[in-house]
C-alpha cells in the first residue's frame, strides 16, 4: 500500500469512526505512535484540508479524555468494593 494512500486512510477511519489512536492502530496494525505521527505530522503534509478535520477531531478527544479516564477508575473501584 502507498505510504499517503495509508495515512489519509487512517485519517478517513477515524474520521468515520471516531475511535481513539490505540484502537485504530490496533485496526491497522501498527503502532500508537505510528498512527499518531500519520496524523499529526505526515497528513499535514498529504492533505491540509483533512488535516483540519482531523486536528479538530483530536483535539475535541483531548478535551474529554480526563472525563473518560476519571469514569473508568470510579468503575475500577466500585468493581473491587462489592
Amino acid at each position: 500500500m502507498e505510504f499517503e494512500t495509508r495515512v489519509k486512510e487512517e485519517a478517513m477511519y477515524f474520521l468515520k469512526t471516531g475511535e481513539p489512536i490505540r484502537k485504530i492502530a490496533s485496526f491497522f496494525h501498527l503502532s500508537k505512535s505510528s498512527i499518531h505521527k500519520d496524523l499529526h505530522e505526515r497528513l499535514i503534509k498529504i492533505d491540509y484540508e483533512l488535516f483540519q478535520k482531523v486536528d479538530f477531531m483530536l483535539k475535541d478527544h483531548a478535551k474529554w479524555k480526563h472525563v473518560k479516564g476519571g469514569k473508568s477508575t470510579r468503575l475500577k473501584y466500585l468493581k473491587r468494593r462489592g
